[in-house]
């Protein structure tokens, strides 16, 4: 496989973030070229203490901070503040997630700073953004999946939940590169950088869209556990040997050839209980009774090759355990300052292209900055 010129190859970006929401995104800048100068306090990021599974580092830590260089700064400080005004001013890219209003009390206000560098881009991450009621709150993932209605169309029917990974932080920090990429494309027409600001509420507001609607026009989303608010039959069935298998009907063609091939009721096809996914999800229950004694009545391999044979979509239930002995999980390996740690490959793929990831830092290695 080819190497090939890294696609930021040559661009600086300052990174005074900790957590999880902008060391995402600068992970990926980091993956494409950039180099990422990460500020981190004396005490370093408080990711690097969050767990300790990864030979004995944060598995938060590992998975965003690869490719990074780590300065300590203390900002406090004069000659410190002196230190960072010095790197801005080299910079192309500044990526911050302090508190709102933060940065701008140390000295380092973004507006001004663009006025300083007309060609710098800045993006801060805040919980809230800039204004209103909650914008000096504290804003974590969990807390914002709480705030913004996530939970209460998550889990069962008895409880809300939390999403299982960091979605909050991991969107608003998949937001932010994309803005950033924008902006890196328009300043190579214009010269001029740009102020990007992104509040994490935002970005589940604009993710709920579709729930929210459905809130909005009378009809307010139920939470249903693995299956789908709005399509059925989309959700997990027992098979008899207990291994449960996830489908999906997307259209009625495909139910027609459920009910044919799987099923083997072809009766249903024109049954106006079922006819269409509208008549469908309004009787949701009968639906999914019938599914669900079919499953009943076969093992899981028999269902998925019946399934496979009326192409129809299906997954396994997998756990962790499942997803680690995937046939289709790529991995890579990185550096760290405990050893070598594989992680879950970067979905993206530059075919006939190989990329390189660099090690993560500890904390201050880098503390002389080199041109």
């Amino acid at each position: 496989m080819a190497s090939a010129r890294s696609p930021l190859e040559g661009v600086l970006v300052v990174a005074i973030e900790q957590a999880v929401a902008a060391p995402f995104c600068t992970s990926r800048l980091a993956d494409a070229g950039a180099r990422v100068i990460k500020i981190e306090r004396p005490e370093g990021d408080f990711a690097r203490r969050y767990d300790d599974v990864a030979n004995g580092q944060s598995s938060y830590f590992v998975w965003l901070n690869r490719g990074k260089e780590s300065l300590v700064l203390d900002l406090s400080a004069p000659e410190d503040k002196a230190k960072l005004a010095g790197l801005i001013a080299q910079a192309d890219i500044l990526v911050q997630n302090l508190k709102s209003g933060a940065l701008a009390r140390l000295g380092f206000a973004t507006e001004e700073l663009r006025v300083r560098h007309p060609g710098l881009i800045c993006c801060s991450i805040t919980g809230y953004g800039e204004n209103g009621p909650l914008a000096d709150r504290k804003a974590y993932d969990l807390l914002i999946q709480a705030e913004s209605g996530l939970c209460s169309i998550t889990g069962g029917p008895e409880e809300p939940a939390r999403v299982g990974i960091s979605i909050v932080d991991i969107a608003t920090g998949a937001t932010a590169h994309a803005a950033v990429l924008e902006a890196l494309i328009a300043r190579g027409s214009t010269g001029e950088g740009a102020d990007i600001h992104i509040s994490m509420f935002d970005v589940m507001a604009d993710w709920s869209t579709v729930p929210l609607l459905h809130q909005e026009g009378g009809r307010p989303p139920q939470r249903i556990g693995m299956a789908h608010p709005s399509i059925a039959p989309y959700g997990a069935f027992a098979t008899r040997d207990g291994r449960p298998i996830l489908m999906s009907i997307q259209n009625d063609r495909e139910w027609a050839k459920f009910c044919e091939l799987f099923l083997r009721q072809p009766d249903l096809v024109t049954d106006q209980r079922f006819a269409t996914n509208v008549d469908r999800v309004r009787n949701r229950l009968e639906t999914d009774r019938i599914a669900a004694e079919a499953f009943a009545r076969l093992d899981a391999r028999e269902g998925g090759r019946l399934l496979l044979e009326a192409d129809i979509a299906f997954a396994s239930v997998n756990d962790m355990a499942g997803l680690s002995q995937h046939p289709h999980l790529r991995r890579i390996t990185v550096q760290t300052p405990a050893g070598p740690v594989e992680l879950p490959a970067p979905a993206l793929v530059l075919a006939g292209i190989g990329r390189e990831y660099g090690p993560v830092p500890a904390i201050g290695e880098h503390r002389v900055l080199q041109d």
